[in-house]
């Protein structure tokens, strides 16, 4: 990955320590870990920034923000990878969870028209919960893992193309 350009976007750790809402964080956001770009942190941001896209619980942010310290991955990576569901694709997201998961149990899917809001939630959660929780975590999962692997694989093209490239200048030079 070009490093340099992730860090044109990331945020800068000193402004974030110092931010209100984070100020609580304390101690925790001073790990040089959770900042730092190299293959491992940014691979396992990956992981769980998009593991955390799919749980089906509000404020995603904050799980993926806890594992990615307590891992010493890349924070603002893995809180940046849970906006994969976001208020445009979560209702597709989580249908199709909820369809993965169904046709893992075996059971047929009880939902067949969908309503936007709480009211209609809260009245199909005790019939929808157990393939969504199921659909959920077997996405998260393999969406996890892939993103992983594909980071660590970009990471690793990356580095040999720049490898191949100044060893070439150095050809041309001597």
């Amino acid at each position: 990955m070009p490093r340099k350009f992730i860090q044109r976007y990331m945020p800068n750790p000193a402004s974030l320590r110092e931010h209100p809402v984070l100020r609580p964080l304390g101690n925790l956001l001073h790990d040089p870990g959770i900042w730092h770009l190299h293959k491992r942190s940014v691979s396992g941001a990956c992981f769980i920034g998009c593991f955390c896209a799919f749980l089906p619980i509000p404020f995603q942010m904050i799980p993926a923000a806890l594992l990615a310290i307590a891992s010493r991955c890349n924070l603002p990576i893995a809180v940046a990878l849970v906006w994969i569901s976001n208020p445009l694709t979560i209702g597709p997201l989580f249908y199709f969870a909820y369809r993965l998961g169904a046709w893992l149990l075996n059971t047929e899917p009880t939902i067949h028209a969908v309503e936007l809001n709480v009211e209609w939630l809260t009245i199909q959660l005790h019939h929808i919960w157990k393939p969504l929780l199921l659909g959920s975590i077997t996405c998260g999962w393999v969406a996890g893992v892939s993103a992983s692997v594909l980071s660590r694989l970009l990471w690793r093209f990356h580095v040999i193309r720049r490898w191949k490239a100044r060893r070439a200048k150095r050809k041309s030079a001597s």
